[in-house]
């Protein structure tokens, strides 16, 4: 009996210590190519709360993990994450062993990725630029498709505009206050400074932000962060820049607490892939950090990335079949160079310090302190009682002569009669004169010198007839902001924080180049008396190289943002509920008193108030250890922008009348698989705005009721959509397939409607008809049948399908095949109103226009579809003990020629104009299109160490 007792406690006793045995598992990660151990990698188990850093030795422990099936996600920026299958029991302590991690030679792409997110064709980048940038530090197969393949076509994630994302910077929000989007050239040049990146999609949750619709993105600049070496890397492009250097030295925190990080930075190119479009570019970066004590750091960042790049011009059909696709209009010949006179400069420093104060293991508090100022600049020419110094102005093309509408101003005659002999002449002189002619401008504003007999020996400088100018906003920023991350407990998480923006923006015109002038009059050469004088208070003035002329203001503005968000994490389901309020508020100072605008241009503008809330969540349901369900949706209101709110800034204190927030929706829907071999993720989305404002500028002629009839008045002038709705609904799929391991396929889809849902009031600002009588101008021309037109600017449509070679002795290839569908030209809004159709000369329709016609001279133009083929490879060897990387990228390899955007010219506003021009077959008022670049390449030679 004893004996049965003592095998009985034998057997609880052993089973007592098993039930005390840990359950988890450990291991070591390391460079698959240096075989050095990798501090800092974050190693995850999926869909848990479990998360562990290596240390510097590269090891990691997990000690208490529940036993089942996992996958175990390692991930370390500048590598490609690694995920592994663990089938855990209980009382085991498994050992993944050494884990190699290969380097993600996808970051390489960003150097070429560069000269799309800074390219903005247009002058004003309103609508222009793409979202890939966004994308940088994203894993996803479709998210790198939409940077790297999809970006060199404009395409946007979910057609949506950048203004409805978030950029931050160690939590500060980058986006401007003017037009709500980021500015890249800020921070161009700094790809190795800017890597360490996280990036949310759609409405997903930040632990930084309550965020935009088309998701966030957030750049860590602390120096600790940074693993420690030094890197340097050689470039050659032929896109908008020809070649790149770049040097980068992080120190790693040494023993006294300091970690510094230094970057700098060069590209150049005397011509970039369109006609006359040099570059040259500089970037500086400094992040240095002190560890005061186990709760306290400081943290300061400055970088400074000065760059001016020349612009191209968008082109008419006529002008691209006499030339070619790279034509660009803005340059000419000086002294046996090239000079653009449409050069963008940015310059643009930015200090930050920050504060990260580690309250305990489980609550942080980080604060920001940010201080931006600096210039931007674009350039232009200007001119006064002289001809148009543009080689493509109306009445030099071919067109002018060929077209019905150039012959005959007066009515409808219902005949064609071209010129064609003197078409054919201005073809030729067109041909002979196709640049910018600065010599000539030059001459133009010198006097000949002649001796008694009248013989002309020479010039002088005299009153310039032509001018070099550069509308400029000088902004000075400060933001301060404080982030409140704590885990309440073992499922609840709270994230909160708080910003305000203070913004002084001054934007004048000034004089860059008298071109062998004198000085040039403050005046509008358009008007007389007064009326022609930009600042009543200094009338008459004759400026020089340096002065302010034309137009001169402030932009006042504060905004304050501050938002919730509660994540609540189970070992089957994860939600979370986030909260926003904001308050923003503008004003426009006026230092000139405008001779139009004597009233209301000088002092102060009344102060315009915007408080808005949003509120978002989600769930996410865990199906399996591969398989999620997720849901997202989200309300909130968003205050115009500066630019939508002064319709007419240059000149008066106009705000625009009944201006509202914006009223936005967005719901998504995710399936996702994912598996050491096979990833899947299938999204399906919709998005309304409504409410939406834009404002917009173009030269229209015969167009404007001045209360008692219809007159002819051709005038410079402002247009203003308001109540205007966008509807975008689409599905996203994403496919990655590892046939074996050095072979895998992907496949990425994209298809969406974007539409306008409504038909928006048209408000035109009209400077010729002002007076003191008259101080607002503002003509109201209805609504615009817009509802169901096509959102333009990018394509609705992408499909990607790539596959992909890694050898095992560190090189591999990849090639993929791009097809992008559905889009569209950008539509004029006024010729869309019931203006169209009535006669400005007599107020009565015209007899001729019938609903058939007008549907065909509206007709939305859509663009073919585009096939890009694009190839990228890569080497690395290890010599010496330094990693020494290659990358090359060919995109376009079919040199396919693709329209990426355009608009409807908006001077031909009514039926008969519009009928006659297009009639002739060579309009000269024709749709103008932007088109993407060729065959490019991108080679990147990296030395690390």
């Amino acid at each position: 009996m004893s004996k049965f007792y003592l095998v009985l406690f034998f057997i609880i006793q052993m089973k007592f210590a098993f039930a005390q045995q840990q359950t988890g598992l450990f291991g070591k990660v390391i460079d698959a190519k240096t075989q050095n151990p990798l501090g800092l990698v974050v190693v995850t188990i999926q869909n848990t709360n479990l998360m562990e850093l290596t240390n510097t030795a590269g090891t990691f422990k997990f000690d208490t993990v529940p036993a089942g099936n996992f996958l175990i996600l390692i991930h370390s920026q500048g590598f490609k994450d690694a995920l592994y299958p663990v089938d855990l029991l209980a009382g085991q302590m498994l050992d993944l062993g050494t884990i190699a991690l290969e380097e993600d030679q996808s970051i390489e792409q960003q150097g070429s990725l560069i000269a799309l997110t800074e390219s903005d064709f247009s002058d004003d980048n309103s609508g222009s630029e793409n979202t890939s940038g966004l994308l940088q530090s994203s894993r996803d197969a479709f998210q790198q498709a939409a940077a790297f393949n999809w970006g060199q076509a404009r395409f946007r994630i979910r057609g949506l505009d950048s203004e409805h994302s978030k950029m931050m910077i160690n939590g500060v929000v980058m986006n401007k206050l003017y037009d709500g989007r980021p500015q890249w050239g800020d921070w161009g040049g700094l790809n190795d400074a800017t890597r360490n990146q996280e990036f949310s999609v759609g409405t997903a949750p930040s632990d930084y932000t309550f965020g935009g619709i088309l998701g966030t993105q957030e750049i860590n600049t602390r120096a600790s962060i940074y693993r420690p070496g030094s890197r340097i890397s050689f470039s050659g492009t032929n896109t908008n820049y020809s070649w790149r250097m770049m040097g980068t030295y992080a120190s790693g925190m040494n023993n006294k607490g300091w970690a510094f990080v230094i970057s700098a930075g060069k590209r150049l190119a005397t011509e970039g892939y369109f006609e006359g479009t040099n570059y040259d570019a500089n970037s500086a970066f400094l992040s240095l950090e002190k560890k005061l004590n186990d709760s306290h750091s400081l943290n300061i960042t400055a970088f400074y990335t000065p760059n001016s790049r020349g612009k191209n011009s968008p082109n008419t059909a006529e002008i691209t079949e006499l030339t070619s696709e790279i034509y660009n209009s803005y340059w000419g010949f000086q002294d046996g160079k090239k000079r653009n006179a449409r050069m963008k400069t940015i310059e643009e420093p930015i200090v930050m310090l920050n504060h990260y104060f580690k309250i305990n293991d489980h609550t942080n508090l980080n604060s920001s302190l940010m201080y931006q100022f600096g210039k931007i600049g674009n350039s232009n020419l200007d001119y006064q009682n002289a001809n148009s110094p543009d080689p493509t102005y109306y009445r030099k093309m071919p067109s002018y002569y060929s077209s019905l509408f150039a012959k005959d101003n007066g009515e409808f005659s219902g005949e064609f009669t071209p010129d064609l002999e003197n078409a054919e002449k201005s073809k030729v002189l067109f041909l002979a004169n196709q640049q910018i002619d600065w010599n000539a401008m030059y001459q133009a504003n010198q006097n000949p010198i002649a001796d008694a007999n009248g013989i002309i020996s020479g010039y002088e400088p005299a009153k310039s007839k032509y001018v070099l100018y550069e509308d400029r906003n000088d902004d000075k920023t400060i933001v301060a902001t404080s982030i409140f991350n704590t885990q309440l407990n073992e499922t609840v998480f709270l994230n909160a924080g708080a910003s305000f923006r203070k913004l002084k923006s001054r934007n004048y015109q000034k004089v860059l180049d008298l071109l062998g002038g004198l000085y040039f009059d403050d005046i509008d050469g358009f008007y007389t008396g007064n009326q022609s004088q930009s600042d009543l208070n200094n009338p008459n003035r004759q400026v020089v190289v340096g002065d302010e002329y034309g137009y001169n203001y402030n932009y006042l503005a504060n905004t304050l943002d501050a938002f919730t968000q509660f994540k609540f994490s189970y070992n089957k389901v994860e939600f979370y509920l986030a909260q926003n309020f904001s308050s923003t508020n503008y004003q426009r100072e006026g230092l000139f008193k405008n001779g139009i605008y004597e009233t209301n241009s000088l002092g102060k503008s009344k102060k315009v108030l915007f408080e808005n809330f949003g509120f978002k969540g989600g769930i996410t349901f865990k199906i399996s250890g591969k398989k999620l369900l997720i849901f997202n949706g989200a309300h909130l209101t968003k205050a115009p922008t500066i630019r939508n709110t002064f319709p007419n800034a240059r000149l008066n204190n106009l705000i625009i009348d009944g201006l509202e927030s914006e009223n936005i929706s967005s719901l998504d829907a995710s399936y996702i698989f994912h598996s050491p071999i096979f990833k899947a993720r299938l999204t399906a989305y919709y998005t309304l705005i409504k409410n939406a404002t834009q404002t917009s500028f173009f030269y229209a002629e015969g167009i404007f009721d001045d209360g008692a009839g219809y007159n002819n008045t051709s005038a410079f002038v402002s247009q203003t959509l308001m109540h205007l709705n966008k509807k975008n609904f689409g599905a996203e799929l994403s496919l990655e397939y590892q046939i074996n391991p050095t072979l895998k396929t992907t496949f990425s889809a994209a298809f969406g409607e974007y539409t306008y849902d409504s038909n928006p009031d048209v408000m035109v600002t009209n400077d010729a008809e002002a007076s003191i009588e008259n101080t607002n101008p503002v003509f109201d021309f209805g609504t615009a049948l817009l509802k169901n037109y096509k959102q333009a600017g990018m394509p609705q449509q992408a499909f990607a399908l790539g596959i992909e070679y890694r050898d095992p002795k560190f090189w591999w290839i990849g090639a993929n095949i791009n097809y992008l569908a559905n889009s569209y030209i950008d539509v004029s809004p006024i010729a869309r109103t019931d203006y169209f159709y009535t006669n400005p000369a007599s107020g009565f329709p015209f007899p001729e226009a019938t609903e058939e016609r007008a549907k065909e001279l509206l007709q939305q133009e859509k663009f073919d579809p585009t096939t890009l083929l694009n190839l990228t490879g890569g080497k690395s060897w290890r010599i010496y003990g330094k990693n020494v990387g290659l990358f090359v990228s060919i995109n376009n390899v079919l040199d396919v020629t693709y329209k990426t955007g355009g608009y409807e010219q908006a001077r031909n506003a009514n039926f008969r104009q519009r009928n006659q021009d297009v009639s002739s077959g060579t309009p000269s008022f024709g749709n103008k299109y932007f088109y993407g670049y060729g065959r490019t390449y991108f080679v990147n030679l990296a030395i690390n160490f």
